[in-house]
């Protein structure tokens, strides 16, 4: 419970492969950390993406991965660590499927933010940026090279939060 000196902050999350993880051959990218570090850890990260993480949680923001994929929150934690990113929080593939699938026997989308408290997701993919309409979540869908893109993730974010009066 939050008292009154503290504000709740608007949660984004991104996902990472085509998002914050792109292939050099089709994106730009940040520089790769440090041998032996860059043999370990073989992704490479979208180009600005310290940038804008750390900027979005200058402003105010939690920013979190939610990834379909099965790294564990451990590995996300310490590759990004190396980029002086933090996360304030990481859903991956199993804690997805333990907190949000759990028993349902209805099967439910891949990713569902809003159970997160969630405000914006940036994926790739469009089914699940489609999905948000149904399912009652922000999104912002990020997939092709783009110069810009900080600049409009974070003025998306500023709609949204505005829209909620956060």
């Amino acid at each position: 419970m939050k008292n009154n000196n503290q504000q709740e902050k608007m949660r984004i999350s991104f996902d990472l492969d085509e998002v914050l993880f792109v292939s050099p051959k089709t994106h730009k990218i940040e520089k790769p950390p440090v041998f032996p570090f860059s043999a370990i850890y073989k992704e490479r990260v979208r180009f600005g993406a310290t940038e804008l993480i750390n900027k979005l949680q200058e402003l105010g923001y939690e920013v979190w991965v939610y990834t379909s994929s099965y790294r564990t929150q451990s590995y996300i934690k310490k590759l990004f660590r190396l980029y002086h990113i933090r996360f304030d929080g990481i859903v991956n593939a199993q804690r997805h499927l333990a907190e949000v699938q759990r028993d349902n026997k209805t099967i439910l989308p891949q990713k569902l933010p809003n159970r997160y408290r969630i405000s914006l997701h940036i994926d790739d993919e469009t089914i699940v940026c489609t999905l948000g309409q149904q399912y009652g979540y922000n999104t912002y869908q990020l997939n092709a090279q783009d110069d810009d893109w900080k600049e409009k993730i974070i003025e998306r974010a500023a709609e949204i939060k505005k829209n909620l009066g956060i």
